[in-house]
Formats: structure tokens, C-alpha cells, sequence
């Protein structure tokens, strides 16, 4: 990998090519990051690069973290991330990167965090289908036999039952750049990518070349 850069999803919106068609796409905020730290094999045994993403104010950075700013004498940022880049010993502390790494047509993986839907039922979390709804029939939307009787006498791990969904860790693979607005950071990418407005984001490079 190559090429990657942290971003915040904006929203979605649509665009049309010269042939007329619609495309729907997702408007991301990408970068500029700061390299903060650059990691070597000789001194950390693997290659990367640290970036932060998006200007912070002082008071809201704790004492460690205001060091480790200083001592690379760039400005404080709200996020920090590693990016495993093949390239990493090109860049240097205070070195940017900017949505324009990337162009149209490029194909990328996107990891972010998906849209949290609190306590949910096996219905709306598992698509399981309901009883019925008849009058007195008594079971309508629960998860249904839990186990086997007295051998093994429990419910099994992994059993698909009640609890919390959504606010996971998410990746779309193989999507691809439609536009790059290099002037104010934005990446226009094809289709809808995990999170609501606002989420934080990792653009990388698509492993499924």
C-alpha cells in the first residue's frame, strides 16, 4: 500500500456524467493529515507513518500528547493514526498529505464506523422472520427455541439473539474515486460508505487489485 489518508464523511450527494447518467456519491473531507511520527524497521522493527487529522485547540490535548506535538514541532490535531505505507521512509515529520495522492478512477477500501442502532431485536438485528399474529398465538416477534433440552442443557456461543447493533468497525472494499476537488480537500467516492456525518474515516489503497 502505497497511498492512504484519513477523512470525515460529509454527506452524500449526486453527480451526472457526460453521457447523462446519475452517480451517486459520498463527499469526504480528505485531509490534509501532518506527519507527526515516521517509524522505521531499524529503530521500530516496521515501517509506517503517524498522521494527525483536523486542527485542535491546545486546552482540549493532554500533557503527553502536547509533547509528542512539540517535540515534532507541528500543530496539535484531534486525531492520530498509522498508515503502513510501503513509501513511508519518503516522507518526514511535518510533511502533508492531501486528497490530491489520489485521482479518478482510483479504487480504494474505506473503513469507518457504522451508524449505532442501540438495543435491537432479533428481527431488526438477524432479519429473522416473525410468529404469528394471530389472536393468542402468543409469540410474535421473539428469537424463538434457545437450545436443546437436557444434553447439552445451554445455549449454544454465537446463538443469534438480542443486543446491541450498529457502532462496528466497518470496510468497503474496491470502491472507486469519481472526482477529486484537490483545492478543498474533497474526495467524491461511488456509492455510501459507513457512518453518518461526521465519522471519521480511512482511505486506502483497495488490497483487491
Amino acid at each position: 500500500m502505497r497511498k492512504a489518508i484519513l477523512g470525515k464523511k460529509l454527506g452524500m450527494s449526486q453527480i451526472f456524467t457526460e453521457d447523462g447518467l446519475m452517480v451517486p456519491v459520498t463527499v469526504v473531507k480528505a485531509g490534509p493529515c501532518v506527519v507527526t511520527q515516521v517509524k522505521t524497521k531499524e529503530k521500530d522493527g516496521y515501517q509506517a507513518v503517524q498522521v494527525g487529522f483536523e486542527d485542535i485547540r491546545s486546552s482540549l490535548v493532554n500533557k503527553p500528547l502536547k509533547g509528542h506535538f512539540d517535540k515534532g514541532n507541528v500543530p496539535y490535531k484531534r486525531y492520530l493514526r498509522e498508515l503502513k505505507l510501503e513509501n513511508a521512509e519518503e516522507y518526514t515529520v511535518g510533511s502533508e498529505l492531501k486528497a490530491d495522492i489520489f485521482e479518478a478512477g482510483d479504487k480504494i477500501d474505506v473503513t469507518g464506523r457504522s451508524k449505532g442502532k442501540g438495543f435491537a431485536g432479533v428481527i431488526k438485528r438477524w432479519n429473522q422472520h416473525r410468529g404469528p399474529m394471530s389472536h393468542g398465538s402468543k409469540y410474535h416477534r421473539s428469537p424463538g427455541s434457545l437450545g436443546a433440552t437436557t444434553s447439552p442443557g445451554r445455549v449454544f456461543k454465537s446463538k443469534r439473539l438480542p443486543g446491541r447493533m450498529g457502532n462496528d468497525r466497518v470496510t468497503v472494499s474496491n470502491l472507486e474515486v469519481v472526482k477529486v476537488d484537490a483545492e478543498r480537500n474533497l474526495l467524491l467516492i461511488k456509492g455510501a460508505i459507513p457512518g453518518s456525518k461526521g465519522t471519521l474515516l480511512t482511505i486506502k489503497e483497495t488490497v483487491k487489485k
